[in-house]
């Protein structure tokens, strides 16, 4: 582990129980090269600002928690934190040579050639598929879902954990046929552990308007609670939840 390799923060939450197994200390990097319509945390795009910190100073922090995460562990989020591959890599060696649980939570837009190195040495990946159609995902988040895909093969190949995550977006992704297609497809893989179905919220929003940029779901509702269960039945039906 290279302790001097840096890297640009968003936050820190310090006990996560949302992105991963147990309680977690949650990284959240600054940077992402997608832009979808929804994104609760539009200010941890520009990879040019945040908090610059050390892997050193990072690993120095979370083992302040390690009696706290220590049957959890530590997830990498963001923005996306394979934008910054080198202190992932260093970062995630640290967790390993103190024993912590670590999991990359990604949309899988990265290429493979960058992000392979980071994947390799995570324990656990959560892998957020935007839509399971292309034409779909380009117009969501401003860029296709072949990357995504690709990572989710490359995990298969490897044995490595995966977590599916999809946000439910009425008028978009909340859509029957579509589901369909995305849970037919994700029976082939066995490297697959859970599957999350995360209704759209509007959480973020405020930042949206703090930031001065067009919020184009303005106007989207939030998923009914009868629209949630029948796409949950959609995966149950095939032993995805």
């Amino acid at each position: 582990m290279n302790a001097l390799v840096t890297g640009r923060i968003h936050s820190i939450e310090s006990f996560g129980t949302l992105d991963g197994p147990g309680i977690r200390y949650v990284l959240f990097m600054q940077g992402c090269p997608l832009r979808c319509l929804y994104c609760h945390n539009p200010d941890a795009r520009n990879p040019n600002v945040g908090k610059t910190m050390t892997v050193g100073e990072v690993l120095a922090d979370i083992l302040t928690y390690k009696p706290f995460i220590a049957r959890g562990g530590v997830t990498l989020s963001g923005g996306e934190p394979l934008l910054q591959p080198d202190f992932t890599c260093e970062l995630l060696d640290g967790c390993r040579e103190n024993r912590l649980h670590s999991a990359i939570d990604t949309s899988g837009a990265i290429p493979l050639a960058v992000s392979q190195p980071a994947l390799d040495r995570a324990d656990l990946i959560l892998l957020d598929i935007k839509a399971i159609d292309d034409d779909l995902c380009t117009a969501l988040t401003g860029a296709s879902n072949r990357n995504a895909l690709a990572t989710l093969d490359y995990c298969e190949t490897t044995g490595k954990a995966v977590w599916i995550r999809h946000v439910l977006v009425p008028g978009y992704t909340l859509d029957e046929a579509r589901l369909t297609r995305l849970a037919d497809h994700l029976t082939r893989y066995t490297c697959i552990q859970r599957t999350e179905l995360l209704p759209f919220h509007k959480m973020g929003e405020y930042k949206w308007e703090a930031m001065k940029c067009p919020y184009s779901l303005k106007e989207t509702p939030v998923p009914t609670d009868d629209e949630i269960k029948k796409a949950r039945a959609i995966f149950q039906g095939r032993g995805l939840l």
